[in-house]
């Protein structure tokens, strides 16, 4: 079942067949007091229409069974139960990201942010027309203030999203990417609630919960990532070719790589002191990337 919240609080799926269930007295066991809403989160284009076209359906699949597994079996919602108010990379990474969002997204969009969290890092002076979270927290998604919506599903176990087709403007996935077991078919419903024009921005660095990350990802390099994120969107009819955009770490950069003491090495090697993030993003835009004019 997903559950989509708005303005933080929360619906139920069942409540769709019977609109007199939506009344302001019906209480969350998270929220109260706010009207519930429809299953569909409103948008402000019409959907699509079914046709014959092949845009959008899986032309071939990108993993292996082997490369789908994880070191932790147990169900996601389980190791995310608990909220984890931190940033799982650093501000350099950020502040990169950030910046990448600024050139690409437009303050009249409505965006997705998919596989969220309490923040979002979206630039703080731009007013976007909408942005829907998900995640598989709610009180982690809470806690964001960019989301005027959000929902809690669990991707790997229900790749559908409960969404109109062709009412996103864009939709982000940041350092979430590696945890997908059925990513060809995420991709494919990216595609399906993008507009035409839309954009998909999915980010990561080198950091992960190891037991989390799915084998292909696990066992892979940093070059290898960026092209099975390429071949993600090269498995979905539609995407345009695929743009990566990197950022290395500084040569002589900080933290760990200018602290020779053993204690430094070894949290270096941890992971915990490791100076500078790498960032990588893979971008794609549905059907066609749109030329804007400058102002």
């Amino acid at each position: 079942m997903v559950t989509i919240h708005p303005n933080l609080k929360q619906w139920h799926q069942s409540m769709t067949s019977n609109p007199q269930h939506y009344s302001h007295t019906t209480a969350s066991p998270l929220f109260t007091t706010k009207p519930l809403i429809p299953s569909r989160i409103p948008c402000t284009a019409s959907s699509e229409s079914n046709q014959s076209s092949p845009a959008g359906r899986i032309k071939r699949l990108v993993l292996p069974q082997e490369g789908r597994t994880k070191l932790n079996t147990y169900p996601d919602r389980d190791f995310y139960a608990y909220p984890r108010f931190v940033t799982h990379v650093d501000d350099g990474f950020i502040s990169t990201l950030t910046n990448l969002y600024r050139e690409k997204l437009r303050p009249d969009y409505e965006i997705l942010d998919l596989m969220s969290s309490w923040v979002s890092h979206l630039p703080k002076e731009v007013q976007f027309k909408k942005v829907v979270g998900h995640g598989l927290n709610a009180q982690e998604l809470a806690k964001n203030p960019r989301l005027d919506y959000f929902f809690v599903k669990d991707l790997n176990q229900d790749q559908k999203l409960e969404l109109e087709s062709s009412s996103f403007d864009a939709v982000l996935c940041t350092v979430s990417v590696q945890y997908l077991q059925q990513p060809e078919k995420v991709f494919a419903e990216v595609f399906r609630v993008l507009r035409p024009g839309g954009v998909f921005i999915v980010s990561f660095s080198n950091r992960l919960f190891y037991e989390k990350a799915i084998g292909a990802w696990r066992d892979g390099s940093a070059y290898s990532r960026i092209q099975l994120v390429v071949q993600y969107f090269q498995s979905v009819e539609g995407f345009t070719k695929a743009e990566i955009v990197k950022k290395l770490p500084d040569a002589n950069g900080s933290g760990a790589a200018k602290n020779k003491s053993p204690f430094g090495w070894f949290m270096g090697l941890l992971g915990l002191m490791s100076g500078s993030d790498p960032f990588y993003a893979v971008i794609a835009y549905k059907n066609f990337k749109p030329v804007y004019e400058t102002e």
